[in-house]
């Protein structure tokens, strides 16, 4: 498959406990991780959406933005269920794909890249507590394709691991 590593690998998985007892401390510390994320790579966008009640699946709880990019806090039209790199974030695989017009052909996912403001490249790294996907951490690249680096991938591994420590 285009865009991922090897499906036999879990070393990108992130596993968390859950717990709400420091709710506001949650906030500022998953902000912080989000936004130093999207300093230390330079992107144009980083994400955190949560598996939370509610009519859409993964909605985004969290962000960090550079200048100018638009929010997706209040996005619902693409629907995650349908999208071919949640399917493949619910089998434990991070998926990274420096061009993500050639990453799938599937219509919905081509749609979302639109939806979301010309979404190039982008590195989307799954969070589990126990067996369920429970949040997803994603950096976007806006524009042109982008080839991510090692120390890239390795920089949103250990982002979605502080932010499951957090959850």
């Amino acid at each position: 498959m285009r865009g991922l590593q090897d499906p036999t690998e879990r070393r990108h998985v992130v596993d968390m406990e859950v717990s709400v007892d420091n709710h506001p401390r949650i906030l500022t510390e998953i902000d912080a991780i989000l936004e130093g994320l999207l300093r230390e790579t330079g992107a144009s966008r980083v994400t955190l959406r949560q598996d939370v009640p509610g009519d859409y699946a993964f909605p985004v709880s969290h962000e960090a933005l550079a200048p100018g990019v638009g929010s997706l806090r209040e996005e619902r039209t693409v629907d995650l269920r349908k999208q071919p790199v949640v399917r493949e974030l619910q089998q434990g695989r991070q998926v990274i794909q420096p061009d993500t017009r050639a990453a799938f052909d599937d219509p919905a996912f081509q749609a979302m890249l639109a939806t979301y403001g010309g979404l190039a490249a982008q590195i989307v790294t799954p969070v589990f507590s126990g067996e369920r996907l429970a949040a997803i951490v994603s950096l976007h690249q806006l524009g042109e394709p982008r080839e991510w680096t090692e120390d890239e991938v390795a920089a949103c591994t250990a982002a979605a691991s502080h932010v499951a420590a957090q959850l």
